[in-house]
Parts: C-alpha cells; structure tokens; sequence
C-alpha cells in the first residue's frame, strides 16, 4: 500500500478535476463513501462550487435523506450492526429517485431527499432537474458493494484505530458493520480513489501495490 499525503485543498481540485473530465455532456454519478466519522459530506459540499467552475453543475445528495422508515430500521432493535449494514438504506428508493434518472436517456429530474430520518416522516423536497453533463454527489456510508450505479466512486478510509476514536460512544455499535464492510465489499480495492482520513487535516491519497 502506498500512502502519499495531500492537503485538503489540492485534494478538492484533483478530485474535481477527475471528475469534471469524465463523460463531458452526460451525467456523472458520483459515491463519496465513508463512515459518518469520515464526514463524505463536507468533502461532497467542497466539490460543488469547483465543479461548477470546471463547467459541470453539481448536485449533492446525502444517503442519510434515504433511509428506510423507523420501523423497518428498527424492527429487531435499535443497536444491531447487521441491520445496519443491510437494511438501514433504502437502495431501491435511491437508483429509483436518484440514480436511475441519470442514466443514459433519462429524464434528469432527481429527488434531493426522500426521507427525513429525524422526524421519521416523508420529506417536503420538491423534485429538480439537473441538466446533461451535470454531477450528482452521492455521500454516505457503506455505498459500495451494493450494486448502486456510478461513474466514480471515492472512499474515506479510517484505520479501525481511529474510527474508533472518532465514532461517538452513542454509536459505537455501528463499528462492527464498518468492520463488516471493509471484510465484504473491499471498499479500499472497489473505489477509485481511496483518502485516508485519520487526521482530517492532513488527508492521504492510498494506492494499492
């Protein structure tokens, strides 16, 4: 394995720049992958104004906004790491909503939020269009593996040491998942670019040898 270090700073223009050269004039669907430790989130709102600069309007979209109803999450507890694993996200709402419409031919008309997980109830969203060649940001954890389509895929790597250290002791039960996933879906072989972020500010890009 190979781990160069990057500033956060450069590490957003490359990834820009990787992205915005893909598929010039269609969609590009784009996984920002990570534990919430990992915050995919921030990385997926940096992108967005650097992207449009580069000419591809860009469109976030967080999997948090697309999980199942409470009662399907919690149905066998609230604590379990292999719900969590399988059946917290709504896979099928997210290629229906999200995904699916990107696809060469489709309508480009994207469903920002399905579900507000907080109040467990339908989110108010309006549906928006996002016009041919234009970048969908899809951040989240545990997205790949799943058979969701991309075009690029970037994951967020913690070592187990510090995702320990940095995942909350009110969810702590969801290390075993992260353990899980990093046996099953091997995001650190499926990605195409792979950060490791033990030290948020000081980010490395890693390559397998």
């Amino acid at each position: 394995m190979d781990v160069r270090a990057i500033s956060p700073a450069l590490l957003v223009e490359r990834l820009a720049d990787q992205v915005a050269a893909l598929a010039p004039g269609t969609w590009v669907r784009v996984a920002l992958d990570g534990a919430p430790a990992a915050r995919p989130g921030d990385l997926a709102r940096d992108l967005v104004d650097p992207l449009r600069v580069r000419g591809r309007a860009a469109l976030r979209v967080s999997a948090e906004d697309f999980l199942r109803p409470a009662s399907l999450r919690l149905e066998y507890g609230r604590t379990d790491p292999d719900v969590y694993y399988d059946g917290w996200l709504d896979t099928k709402a997210l290629v229906r909503e999200v995904l699916g419409p990107l696809e060469p031919g489709g309508s480009g008309r994207v469903l920002p939020a399905l579900w507000d997980a907080e109040r467990d109830r339908a989110s108010r969203h309006e549906y928006t269009r996002l016009t041919p060649g234009g970048v969908l940001l899809l951040d989240g954890a545990l997205l790949l593996g799943r058979g969701l389509p991309f075009e690029f895929t970037v994951h967020l790597w913690l070592s187990a040491a510090a995702l320990a250290r940095r995942t909350g002791p009110d969810t702590a039960w969801t290390l075993p998942a992260f353990a899980r996933y990093e046996r099953e879906a091997q995001p650190l072989i499926r990605a195409d670019v792979v950060v490791r972020v033990d030290d948020p500010r000081h980010p490395a890009l890693v390559q397998q040898l």
